[in-house]
């Protein structure tokens, strides 16, 4: 089973910059630690970052059509205002679950691409990617 985690606009800043909110890890180490938990479940991740809503959206499209099984999303800058991501997030035919590292909620922000997904985790850090793939994993098993 093949689950695409999609790195939106800034992930890539991650431990470069906003220390404070995000911790250390820089994207590549998110990569490692997302790869190492997805073998451990059994799936493949297949990671895909852009800071670009419109290649977003075409990698979004590609997966369905690759017959991919699961996605997870973190947003990052598309958490907010992103109307086409989230009308692009319900036109597949996958289940699509948002994860945060932090907890947007708690800095006073609600996520628009949270309306089109399945479900969300915020707050864990790296776990949350864990908690995602286990949660994509169990579902597809029915």
């Amino acid at each position: 089973m093949k689950i695409l985690v999609i790195h939106g606009a800034g992930m890539n800043m991650r431990g470069k910059s906003q220390v404070e909110i995000f911790g250390p890890m820089t994207l590549p180490e998110y990569d490692a630690k997302i790869r190492a938990v997805a073998g451990e479940l059994g799936v493949e991740a297949e990671i895909f970052h852009s800071n670009i809503e419109g290649e977003v959206i075409n990698r979004l499209y590609a997966a369905h059509d690759e017959g991919i099984a699961g996605a997870i999303i973190n947003p990052a800058g598309f958490t907010r205002g992103y109307p086409a991501l989230v009308a692009a997030i319900g036109n597949v035919g996958f289940p699509t679950i948002e994860v945060h590292i932090s907890n947007p909620a708690r800095r006073g922000t609600a996520s628009d691409v949270a309306t089109g997904c399945l479900g969300t985790v915020t707050g864990f850090g790296v776990a949350g990617y864990a908690l995602a793939l286990r949660g994509l994993r169990d579902r597809a098993k029915g």
